[in-house]
C-alpha cells in the first residue's frame, strides 16, 4: 500500500529536469544573494515589507519598496533591464511574490529571494536596523 508520499508517481526524470530547471528563472537563494552583494551586485534587492518591519531589521543594501508601491513611475529610476530580486518575512508570507508579479506585469525582469528574513537568519547571516532604541 502507497503512502502519502508514493500515491502519486513522481513525474517522469525529463519532465522533473525541465520543471526543476525552470525554478531557477524565478528565484534565487540566501545563499547566492549573500555571495553577490559582497561583490558588485547586479541586480537591485527589494524588501518589499512596510517601512516600520523594514526598520526593525533588512539586508544591508536592500531598498524598501513595499508590494503594494510598486508601480511604473517609482520603477523610472532604473534603467528598463535593471534585474530586481524582491524578498519579504519568509516563506510564510507571499510578499515577495506579490512585488515579483507587480514588476513582471511592468515588465522588468525580476526573481524572488527564496527564504526571505526568515531563510536570511537562518543561513546565519545579519539584518541591520533602522531603529534608535
Amino acid at each position: 500500500m502507497p503512502t502519502s508520499v508514493t500515491a502519486i508517481s513522481p513525474a517522469p526524470s525529463a519532465e522533473a529536469r525541465q520543471h526543476f530547471a525552470a525554478e531557477f528563472a524565478f528565484e534565487t537563494d540566501c545563499w547566492d544573494v549573500h555571495d553577490a552583494l559582497g561583490k558588485m551586485p547586479d541586480f537591485v534587492l527589494l524588501d518589499v515589507r512596510g517601512p516600520a518591519l523594514f526598520a526593525k531589521g533588512h539586508i544591508a543594501g536592500a531598498i524598501n519598496l513595499p508590494h503594494g508601491k510598486i508601480v511604473r513611475s517609482k520603477m523610472a529610476d532604473w534603467p528598463e533591464e535593471t534585474i530586481f530580486v524582491t524578498y519579504c518575512a519568509g516563506p510564510h508570507c507571499n510578499g515577495a511574490a506579490r512585488g515579483a508579479l507587480r514588476l513582471a506585469e511592468l515588465g522588468r525582469p525580476v526573481k524572488i529571494m527564496a527564504g526571505g528574513v526568515t531563510g536570511w537568519l537562518d543561513e546565519g547571516f545579519s539584518l541591520i536596523s533602522d531603529d534608535v532604541a
